[in-house]
């Protein structure tokens, strides 16, 4: 893969992550990661509209006028939810149930809209369907692992229901720890935000400690850079 594609990939799932860099889809990522299952599910979803709106934007981005864009770009978003939300309730009827509006609401997600207006109107289709895919992962990536630890902290599970929600498919990733039966806090609001806050202040760590490393490693100018 090209230094490009590469770049748009690691903007998208590490550097200008929607949950942990941009801050953006907090309401469904706070009430939805009551486990890695619900997380990833609501994260799955979002990626599907991300991917194929990214597309199609790119696609009509020479046809649909400046003055109109903005609404075209809603509608569009707006049908494909429908059908993501459609189809779910038709072979996901569980998850469907557990997610339940916020499936709806992926329509006032700003991450989505954004990524229209910002790259997908501005950039070919394929960089459009990676950059949509490299957002969608990041946003699940977060989702799933918030998921994951409010889970196991308040319940003593990974992917609780996994084989329920998902399918059949996904009964491997059912894990249950002996013996503890978790915190109830950590389940409810309150964990969400505390769990945020400790991934935040964990990203911005590793962020400077990537950026001290390069640092170090970028090469020194040459002494008689500066008197030439």
């Amino acid at each position: 893969m090209s230094t490009g594609y590469s770049r748009i990939l690691r903007e998208g799932v590490w550097d200008n992550n929607v949950v942990m860099a941009q801050m953006l889809a907090l309401c469904p990522t706070m009430a939805v990661t009551t486990s890695g299952t619900n997380g990833l599910g609501m994260g799955l979803a979002s990626t599907a509209v991300l991917v194929v709106s990214n597309v199609l934007v790119s696609m009509i981005r020479n046809f649909v006028s400046t003055e109109v864009r903005i609404p075209v770009f809603i509608v569009l978003i707006a049908t494909l939810v429908t059908l993501v939300d459609m189809v779910m309730n038709a072979w996901l009827h569980d998850l469907y149930k557990v997610l339940g509006l916020f499936i709806a609401l992926i329509v006032v997600n700003c991450a989505i809209l954004g990524r229209a207006e910002a790259f997908a109107a501005r950039a070919g289709v394929l960089p459009s369907l990676v950059d949509g895919l490299a957002i969608g992962l990041g946003m699940t990536g977060a989702m799933t692992a918030i998921g994951l630890v409010r889970e196991f902290l308040g319940a003593g599970t990974l992917f609780a229901q996994a084989s329920n929600l998902l399918g059949p498919a996904f009964g491997f990733l059912e894990v249950k720890v002996p013996g503890y039966g978790g915190a109830l806090l950590m389940i409810l609001p309150p964990g969400a935000f505390a769990v945020l806050g400790f991934m935040l202040a964990g990203k911005r760590l590793i962020d400077a400690r990537l950026d001290a490393r390069a640092a170090r490693v970028a090469p020194a100018e040459p002494a008689d850079a500066a008197t030439a």
